[in-house]
């Protein structure tokens, strides 16, 4: 038995959705921090990042 094309296409498409929202509350919810040895790394420009998603029409 196996299960046809046509029923796994949303659930695919579903998956991808749900891992580019994820992606997406990461990058908004992410706040500076610094690591060890001080490494430091600033969280992402929530203006910058609105701009880059609405030039790929998101």
């Amino acid at each position: 038995d196996y299960v046809p094309h046509e029923i796994l296409d949303p659930v695919f498409t579903a998956v991808v959705e749900s891992v580019d929202e994820a992606v997406i509350n990461a990058l908004v919810a992410a706040e500076d921090m610094t690591g060890r040895d001080g490494h430091f790394v600033s969280a992402i420009d929530h203006a910058k990042l609105k701009e880059v998603m609405a030039s790929y029409a998101m």
